[in-house]
């Protein structure tokens, strides 16, 4: 068993379920989406990327860009959500709440094509 691969296996599909568990729930309810899951999702995607950085292969490569898009995204929500929580004098409105969730919703995806990737590499490795 290679340690790496365990490892980077684990960080792709923590950030994807992190991700998951901060997307669920009602769009418009904030109580419904913890923001101390929206960090940690951030922070295990940021991992995930950096561990993604040495493959060299075109599957690598798309592996990257899956990360950086779910980045983007999961840094944006963040971002929306500091602001209406620290800055907006409306606080974390119905209107913040969904462009939050739904900036996480699509790195959920652009997750979920890093996993499918993942399980398609293992599975051609392992057939080669």
């Amino acid at each position: 068993m290679n340690l790496e691969k365990v490892v980077f296996g684990f960080f792709v599909v923590l950030a994807a379920t992190l991700n998951f568990g901060f997307f669920i729930g009602d769009i418009d309810e904030p109580e419904h989406h913890n923001p101390y899951e929206l960090f940690a999702a951030v922070v295990v995607n940021l991992i995930a990327t950096v561990l993604k950085f040495g493959d060299r292969t075109q599957i690598g490569a798309v592996h990257l860009a899956t990360s950086l898009v779910a980045d983007l995204q999961l840094i944006g929500a963040a971002l929306m959500f500091g602001y209406a929580t620290y800055v907006s004098t409306a606080g974390m409105t119905e209107g913040w709440t969904a462009s939050v969730v739904s900036m996480s919703g699509g790195a959920l995806l652009a997750n979920i094509v890093s996993v499918v990737l993942l399980v398609v590499e293992t599975v051609s490795f392992h057939r080669g």
